[in-house]
């Protein structure tokens, strides 16, 4: 087991060209503002996203989704009662900044019509904006 550590910046100042273009999927969502998410808001989305995708595609097994984003950010909390001067307290959970033009997830092998369905619904599950974007191949 790594040993995790705590960080101080909210993300780094340089943006990553590669995380704004699509590489694995033909479809994408891409982030139109900034935000947050925890680990378990990516879990539950991502969870909920391939329960979805079960349902609306017929054959289980012909999609594929990627998850894009990796967690870069360690949350700490310190008690309430604490007093000031005893440190930044032990760390929580784990999260990441998202910014606007970020790609969150790729999918393959769906529909144009199962994509629309599915962007439609991950919008209602989402508290920030988002768009659909496609690859040009």
């Amino acid at each position: 087991m790594f040993k995790n550590k705590k960080t101080h910046n909210k993300y780094s100042l340089k943006l990553k060209q590669s995380n704004h273009v699509l590489h694995c999927g033909r479809f994408g969502i891409k982030s139109l503002s900034f935000s947050r998410l925890t680990e378990t808001q990516l879990n539950a989305l991502q969870w909920s996203i391939l329960k979805k995708l079960k349902k609306l595609s017929s054959n289980k097994k012909t999609f594929r989704f990627w998850t894009i984003l990796s967690l870069n950010l360690a949350l700490t909390k310190l008690n309430l009662e604490s007093r000031m001067g005893k440190g930044k307290g032990s760390i929580y959970t784990h999260a990441v900044y998202i910014r606007p033009g970020m790609t969150l997830f790729e999918f393959d092998n769906i529909t144009e019509h199962q994509m629309k369905d599915l962007f439609k619904y991950i919008l209602k599950k989402i508290s920030f904006q988002i768009i659909l974007t496609k690859s040009l191949i």
